[in-house]
C-alpha cells in the first residue's frame, strides 16, 4: 500500500527548495541572455550546476532518495549507551524527527522536543505535534519553545540529552562552545548525550581537538568524537565543507 502525506511525518529537507529556486532561476535568465550577450552561457552554466548539485543533494536528503537525514538521525541514536530509563531532552527539535526517533527507540522515555522555530526553515510546534501523534509516541513527548542558549532546565534535568545540527544555527551565541555548555548542564550526572553539530568549523568552536581536551578535564566521565562526514553512507559529492563534510558527533556520558 503506498503511503499518502496524512500518515507519515513530514520532518522537512535540510536543503529548502530556495537553494533550488535561485541559481535555476537565475541560470535559465542567464541562459536566454546568451543568445544576445554569448559570454553569459559561462554564468549560466555554472548556475545550473549549482542547481543540479543541490537537487541532488535535496533527493540525497529526502525519504524517497538516499534518506540521509534519518541515516543520519539513526548515527546518533546508535551512539546512546543507555537503559532507556528516565527523561530525555532533544535540542532544536525541529519538526520533531529526532524527539520521535528517541521515543521510538527507547519506548520507556518521555521525550522533551525545545525549539525556538520560526524563521526560514518551516519548523513548527505544530508540525511537531501531528508528527508525534502520525508516529504514535504523543503520549510520550512534548514540546517547548525555548532557546538552546538558555534552557528553561534546573541542572541535571535530563538522563539523556541529544542535539542534531542545531548550535551552529543560534545566532545568539558566537562562540558555540558555549551551547555545549549549557546541553551538559541540563544532564544527570551519569547521564548521556550525543551532539552533533559541524564541530570542525573553526569559527564556531575553536580547535577541535583543545574542545574534546576542555570538555574531558571539566568532570565529564567519557567524551568520544566522530567524523559524520567521512561515514560510508555518506555520497562523495556531499563531504563538501558546506555540505556535510565539517559534521561530527559528540558522544558520552557526564
Amino acid at each position: 500500500m503506498r503511503r499518502t502525506a496524512t500518515n507519515v511525518p513530514d520532518y522537512g529537507n535540510w536543503v529548502g527548495p530556495g537553494l533550488l529556486y535561485f541559481p535555476g532561476g537565475i541560470g535559465i535568465a542567464l541562459l536566454l541572455l546568451s543568445l544576445e550577450f554569448f559570454l553569459l552561457i559561462i554564468g549560466a552554466a555554472i548556475s545550473l550546476a549549482v542547481f543540479c548539485y543541490f537537487a541532488y543533494a535535496r533527493y540525497e536528503f529526502s525519504p524517497v532518495g538516499g534518506d540521509l537525514q534519518a541515516r543520519i538521525r539513526t548515527l546518533v541514536l546508535n551512539h546512546l549507551e543507555w537503559n532507556g530509563q528516565g527523561s530525555s531532552l532533544d535540542i532544536g527539535c525541529g519538526n520533531g524527527a529526532l524527539t520521535i526517533a528517541v521515543a521510538q527507540r527507547f519506548p520507556r522515555t518521555h521525550v522533551t522536543g525545545v525549539d525556538l522555530w520560526g524563521g526560514g526553515w518551516g519548523y513548527s510546534r505544530q508540525r511537531c505535534e501531528s508528527n508525534a501523534k502520525i508516529a504514535g509516541v504523543a503520549d510520550r513527548v512534548t514540546f517547548h519553545q525555548a532557546s538552546a542558549a538558555t534552557l528553561p532546565f534546573h541542572e541535571g534535568s535530563f538522563d539523556l540529552v541529544v542535539s542534531n545540527l542545531v548550535f551552529h544555527e543560534v545566532r545568539a551565541v558566537r562562540d558555540k562552545r558555549a551551547l555545549l555548555e549549557e546541553a551538559l548542564r541540563v544532564v544527570k550526572k551519569g547521564g548521556v548525550f550525543a551532539f552533533q553539530d559541524l564541530f570542525r568549523i573553526r569559527e564556531a568552536y575553536g580547535d577541535l581537538y583543545d574542545l574534546l581536551e576542555t570538555l574531558r578535564n571539566s568532570g565529564i566521565e567519557r567524551v568520544e568524537y566522530l567524523d559524520t562526514g567521512t561515514s560510508d553512507f555518506i555520497p562523495r559529492p556531499l563531504r563538501l565543507p558546506f555540505m556535510v563534510g565539517t559534521m561530527g558527533l559528540l558522544y558520552g556520558k557526564k
